[in-house]
C-alpha cells in the first residue's frame, strides 16, 4: 500500500511539474502558430514553421525577413524590419505593432485587433477583410484597407477606413499641415481631412488602391474566410 501511494505521489508531482511547459512567459496561454518564417524571431529565438507563440511574446523580422502567424480565426503577417507584441485581449487575439508594417486577415470583425500607438484597428464587418498598418512614429500611422472596410479607434472615437483606400493617421495632432483650418488631404483621395473626437486624431486620404491591389502573401492569407 505504501508503495502504491509513493508511486501515485511521484506521478502527481511529475504531472504538476510539466503543466508550466504548456504556458509561455508569465503563465500565458498559447496564442497561435507560425506558418511561414524567413529571417524572423519569436523573442530571442529564431522562428520557424510550427513555432508556438504565446500571449506576451514579441515577434520580429530582420531586413528582408517576414513571418506569418495563425491566431484563431485570423492571420498576422509581419513584413521586413518589423516588430509586434502579441497578446490575448479579453479572449481575442491581438497584436501591438512596435515597428515597421503588419498586415492582418480575418473573416470575423471580433477575431483580431491590431494596435499601433494609441490606435486600435479592426475589421468593420464579418466579411473577409485584409488590413495593413505601417508604424511611422508614435503619432503617425499609415492605414490601408486591402479588402473590406476597417475601423480605427482612438480614445473611444472611431472613423471608417473605406475599402481600397490608404489614410495617413495623425494621433494627438497639433494642426498638421494646417489641418482643422480647411486644408486638403494629399494624393488621389482629395477632400478635407476627416476629424474625429475633438481632434484626438485626424486622417487624410493619401491613396485609392482599388480592387486590383497586389498583395504578395500566401493563399491562406488571401482567403481569410477559409476554416483554419
Amino acid at each position: 500500500m505504501q508503495g502504491l501511494r509513493a508511486v501515485f505521489v511521484a506521478a502527481l508531482v511529475l504531472t504538476l511539474a510539466t503543466v508550466p511547459a504548456l504556458a509561455g512567459p508569465g503563465g500565458s496561454n498559447v496564442l497561435g502558430t507560425v506558418i511561414t518564417a524567413d529571417k524572423a524571431h519569436v523573442g530571442e529565438g529564431a522562428a520557424g514553421i510550427g513555432t508556438t507563440v504565446f500571449a506576451g511574446d514579441k515577434l520580429s523580422t530582420d531586413p528582408l525577413g517576414s513571418m506569418q502567424l495563425r491566431a484563431g480565426a485570423a492571420r498576422l503577417l509581419l513584413l521586413s524590419a518589423s516588430a509586434a507584441e502579441v497578446n490575448d485581449t479579453e479572449g481575442t487575439p491581438s497584436a501591438k505593432l512596435l515597428l515597421g508594417t503588419a498586415t492582418f486577415s480575418t473573416g470575423n470583425a471580433h477575431a483580431f485587433t491590431l494596435y499601433a500607438s494609441k490606435a486600435a484597428i479592426r475589421a468593420q464587418s464579418d466579411a473577409p477583410t485584409i488590413g495593413q498598418v505601417t508604424y511611422l512614429n508614435a503619432k503617425e500611422l499609415l492605414v490601408t484597407s486591402k479588402r473590406g472596410p476597417l475601423t480605427i479607434t482612438v480614445d473611444g472615437q472611431t472613423e471608417l477606413i473605406a475599402d481600397g483606400t490608404t489614410y495617413h493617421v495623425y494621433l494627438d495632432p497639433q494642426d498638421p499641415q494646417g489641418a482643422g483650418s480647411g486644408s486638403k488631404s494629399s494624393g488621389s483621395g482629395g477632400g478635407s481631412p476627416l476629424k474625429a473626437g475633438r481632434s484626438r486624431f485626424l486622417i487624410f486620404a493619401v491613396a485609392v488602391t482599388g480592387v486590383a491591389t497586389y498583395f504578395a502573401v500566401s493563399e491562406a492569407l488571401e482567403s481569410p474566410a477559409r476554416p483554419y
